[in-house]
């Protein structure tokens, strides 16, 4: 028995992963090709599945693009490297829920009234400024989702190497197969295909959350040997600010405030509203994705991170925090305990099989964004860029094959530099690791639109010039305020510790004056963005051209007429 055991642990794993690989990503080409043949030619049906999307998928699609798989990597990581203060940022999941209703609600609303495709038809409608604001738009939705793309194949790729670690070439497979198979069944069936995909992946991921924590307290002995390991956790494992002491309560407050509305309002969530078929659909998506998710971090994510302090203890120290050497990383937590601990609770054959449907729903998690990404790109550079500047005269048919066009070319743009860059010595690695830099900060840039979307739907009294002040002064302080650039000046002159003062004046006090802000004042990114953004913004739409009155009027009427 003990032999037969041994002989099916070494020689046939990896054909389960390969059957339970294979078998979720034939689904998901399915789910593409019914798409194309249930779709038709239009943009709006391509772009937004004919605006006719009911509120189960709606409500998946919108949470599955929410959840990247950060949601089963970087979260439990995040628990497992600060403690118990890391539960409070799912706050912000009631927060983004609740701007699904308020905001998302309105955004349906307008766009089934004039017919809008993408964030920047609506708001340089309104506006009135043709180019200038779209192109800002445009630059706020490229600065979210390529970095996005990026990240998420890159995570393809790890999940790769660690479900097929026998191979070399694992990583660099993973990260290929991931990328044709999303641009794939994008291109062929647009919107539609990405919703149903986002549904069975939301499926997968919330599933892979629970079965994961079920696994970690079955591992333990059940909840009360869990509950006793909680105990014997450091006191910081289990307070503000955590083991780092970074979660301080204005970054605790910036991040569950602000970081869910730039995760709602950037450009894929807001098609996703466009899509909805009704004000019913948005009302229980709201609903459904606040119950649903809060359920699944608390109950899933939390309890994975502390199990993994239990099993694998930190090794903390004066000089910081690092993870116990058979974990690695933070963000490899889940992956050790899914590796190390499905096969001896459940037996070979089904903790393996299990161990590969989680490997699968993290690769799901990461698939779902990358999707709607994507899809998002397509449309912002065909409708905003193509439409709007290049051929004002193109066909609908002749802007679809555009988008699918750029879809591929971002998807194959975005996996040569992961390639590239995760290649020891690569001129690409540094390049590689600054745009998962800018990625981790993205809704910093996302959440700009903010302003001008609660005038836009609530108040109604800002205006052009104050909507373009605000948005370029916000992106600039939200770049500043992330680790970008400081990772562009230590590439372009080295260690900035050494940096005289009067070698480059302007780079020490600007990145100086960065540093002792943050310490200062221990907020998000997102916020050192927000905040001069709205100042602006409503400063100068005191002193310039006000909308013009019917335009206001017809938002006001939509938004009646919707709700």
């Amino acid at each position: 028995m003990i032999i037969a055991e041994q002989s099916f642990t070494s020689s046939d794993v990896s054909a389960i992963a390969y059957l339970v690989l294979a078998g979720y990503l034939l689904v998901l080409l399915l789910l593409g090709w019914i798409g194309y043949v249930r779709g038709k030619t239009a943009e709006e049906d391509y772009y937004l599945a004919g605006r006719g999307q009911g509120w189960i998928v709606t409500a998946l699609t919108i949470m599955a693009t929410f959840f990247s798989s950060f949601a089963l990597l970087g979260a439990p990581g995040m628990v497992y490297r600060e403690g118990v203060v890391f539960a409070l940022i799912s706050l912000n999941i009631p927060v983004a829920g609740y701007a699904v209703f308020l905001l998302g609600r309105r955004i349906r609303a307008i766009g089934a009234e004039h017919g809008y495709l993408t964030p920047a038809d609506m708001i340089c409608d309104y506006y009135g400024s043709r180019m200038i604001l779209r192109l800002l738009v445009v630059l706020v939705g490229i600065l979210f989702s390529v970095p996005y793309v990026m990240m998420q194949l890159k995570a393809g790729g790890q999940l790769a190497a660690v479900l097929f670690s026998q191979h070399e070439n694992a990583f660099q497979l993973g990260a290929i197969v991931l990328s044709i198979i999303t641009a794939v069944y994008i291109m062929i069936g647009g919107m539609r295909s990405v919703a149903w995909t986002d549904a069975l992946q939301c499926v997968l991921l919330c599933s892979g959350m629970m079965l994961a924590a079920v696994a970690m307290i079955s591992s333990m002995g059940g909840w009360t040997a869990f509950t006793e390991g909680l105990a014997r956790l450091p006191r910081d494992s289990l307070t503000v600010p955590g083991n780092t002491t970074f979660w301080q309560v204005p970054m605790l407050f910036t991040v569950c405030l602000l970081m869910p509305l730039g995760g709602i309002i950037q450009p894929a969530q807001w098609m996703r509203f466009y899509s909805a078929r009704n004000d019913e659909a948005l009302r229980r998506s709201a609903l459904v994705f606040v119950i649903v998710l809060t359920g699944c971090f608390l109950l899933g994510i939390m309890l994975v991170g502390l199990g993994g302090q239990i099993l694998y203890p930190l090794d903390i120290t004066e000089s910081g925090v690092q993870p116990h050497p058979s974990v690695g990383s933070y963000d490899q937590v889940l992956v050790v305990i899914i590796k190390e601990k499905l096969p001896t609770l459940f037996g070979p054959i089904a903790g393996f099989t299990l161990a590969s449907a989680m490997i699968v729903a993290i690769m799901a998690a990461a698939m779902s964004t990358a999707d709607s990404s994507l899809h998002a790109v397509g449309a912002l550079i065909t409708r905003d860029i193509y439409d709007q500047f290049l051929r004002p005269q193109a066909s609908e048919r002749e802007r679809v094959w555009v988008g699918r066009i750029v879809i591929l070319a971002t998807a194959l743009v975005s996996l040569l530099f992961v390639l590239r860059g995760s290649t020891e010595g690569s001129s690409l690695a540094g390049f590689m690791e600054m745009i998962v830099n800018l990625g981790l900060f993205a809704v910093a840039f996302s959440v700009q639109l903010l302003p001008l979307t609660v005038d836009m739907l609530y108040l109604r009294k800002g205006t052009a010039m104050g909507a373009i002040a605000g948005l370029i002064v916000g992106l600039l302080m939200a770049f500043s305020f992330t680790t970008f650039p400081g990772v562009i000046a230590t590439a372009l002159y080295g260690d900035l510790t050494q940096l005289a003062p009067d070698s480059e004046p302007w780079l020490v006090v600007m990145l100086g004056w960065v540093d002792v802000a943050k310490k200062a004042i221990p907020i998000h990114a997102t916020a050192w963005g927000l905040i001069p953004n709205a100042i602006v913004f409503t400063l100068v739409s005191l002193v310039t051209s006000p909308v013009a009155e019917q335009r206001r009027d017809s938002f006001a009427r939509a938004i009646c007429q919707g709700e």
